[in-house]
C-alpha cells in the first residue's frame, strides 16, 4: 500500500541489536558480576572466618593449659603446707606405728611426682622432711 501525500516510505536496517536487545544484555552482565562477587566475598569470607576459628581454639587451648598448670601449682602449695604443718613425731614413738603414716605420704609424693604436680627437687625436700621427722 502505498501512502498518499508523503514520499517513498525508507526502510532502514539497524546495524546492531536494538535498545531493548542491549538492555538485557546489559542486564544478564550485571547480574552474572553481582553473582560471582558475592562468590568470592563468601569464599573469602569463610576463609577469614576460618582462620578466626584457628585462633580462637589456640587461645583456648593455651589458656586451658595455663589453668591446668595453676592447679598443679596449688596441689603442690596445698601438699607442703599440709607437710609443714604435720607435727614430728616424737623420737622415742615406736617405729612400727609411725611406718604406714610415713609409707602413705611417701605414697601420695611419688603419685604427685608421677602425675608432675610436683619436680624432683620439691619431691626430694619433701621426702627428706618426712624421713627425718
Amino acid at each position: 500500500m502505498a501512502r498518499r501525500g508523503r514520499g517513498p516510505t525508507v526502510t532502514v536496517q539497524r546495524k546492531g541489536p536494538g535498545v531493548v536487545g542491549t538492555m538485557a544484555r546489559t542486564a544478564v552482565i550485571a547480574s552474572t558480576a553481582t553473582a560471582t562477587s558475592r562468590a568470592v566475598s563468601g569464599a573469602m569470607g569463610g576463609s577469614a572466618q576460618a582462620q578466626q576459628q584457628q585462633v580462637a581454639n589456640a587461645a583456648a587451648m593455651q589458656s586451658q593449659a595455663e589453668i591446668d598448670q595453676l592447679k598443679a601449682q596449688m596441689d603442690v602449695m596445698q601438699m607442703q603446707q599440709t607437710l609443714a604443718a604435720t607435727p614430728a613425731p616424737p623420737a622415742v614413738a615406736a617405729a612400727p606405728a609411725a611406718s604406714p603414716d610415713i609409707l602413705g605420704q611417701l605414697q601420695q609424693l611419688t603419685q604427685l611426682k608421677d602425675a608432675g604436680a610436683l619436680s624432683d627437687a620439691e619431691f626430694q625436700l619433701a621426702k627428706a622432711k618426712l624421713l627425718a621427722g
